[in-house]
């Protein structure tokens, strides 16, 4: 029998890719979005209205789902936001929105999904985090936060869960071309801001590595690789060899050696 599987945020983007190259491979595929209605072309994806930040929504989709096809397989959990500015200057509900949304939004879709789960005794939760997660970047030390947040929930759930039959893992991806820079918070730039020159030339070049940014494609086929891989490992990364090496070079370097490294790249 095919796989069913689950994939928050699937309008657009990364989510979207993974929907469309699972769904070509014969899975099953629910996505969800904010608002279907107003998508104009999810390529042939069933999209059911989901926001991560309500507890119903999420909870009649997840029946939905169950109550149409008597299981689910896979929940790959995409749905997030972005957000960017000198943490002095970003306001505290704009943080608080990001951790609803990149936190605990995936938190409460697994709560969601772990029962029907357990009662099957298997099923695949794939978080997607970010490289990101693995850093406290400049300017993006609330997203950082947040991924980075959920990479060490998922470490504790995973030894929770597995009793169960249910596995847990995290992707975290680098810069990819999507469209998530034009859905991100970011702080202005303003004129009086002790930030303005070093935050405004990095939120440029932030623009510049996701329009640069490679193909959707390889983290889909990096999801399929994962479901299809009997014993997931808890960390996975996808992205610009760079970008991967980061992740090594902090666990290597002295701490201030590594800050210096980040220092000069953003030319702060």
């Amino acid at each position: 029998m095919s796989k069913v599987v689950l994939i928050t945020g699937a309008s657009s983007g990364i989510g979207k890719s993974i929907g469309l190259f699972l769904k070509e491979k014969g899975f099953i595929i629910y996505g969800t979005s904010r608002n279907p209605d107003k998508v104009t072309d999810s390529g042939g994806l069933k999209l059911l209205t989901l926001d991560v930040t309500n507890e119903d929504s999420i909870v009649k989709v997840v029946a939905t789902v169950i109550t149409e096809q008597g299981k689910l397989d896979v929940l790959v959990n995409n749905a997030g936001v972005g957000i960017t500015g000198p943490i002095e200057e970003t306001p505290t509900e704009e943080m608080q929105n990001a951790f609803n949304t990149n936190f605990y939004g995936p938190i409460n879709v697994m709560k969601a999904v772990l029962p029907q789960m357990r009662k099957q005794g298997s099923g695949l939760i794939i978080n997607i985090t970010s490289i990101a997660g693995y850093m406290g970047l400049p300017f993006r030390g609330v997203y950082s936060a947040t991924k980075g947040a959920l990479e060490l929930v998922t470490e504790a759930m995973r030894m929770e869960t597995k009793a169960f039959g249910i596995q847990i893992t995290n992707l975290a991806p680098g810069d990819f071309a999507t469209n998530i820079a034009s859905g991100r918070y970011h702080t202005p730039v303003y004129d009086d801001s002790p930030y303005k020159e070093t935050y405004g030339m990095s939120l440029k070049e932030m623009d510049a590595h996701v329009d640069e940014g490679g193909d959707p494609d390889e983290v889909a086929k990096q999801i399929f690789k994962i479901i299809n891989t009997k014993k997931p490992k808890i960390h996975y990364k996808v992205g610009a060899f760079m970008q991967k090496f980061s992740i090594v070079l902090k666990r290597v370097l002295p701490d201030k050696m590594y800050e210096k490294l980040l220092v000069n790249h953003y030319k702060l």
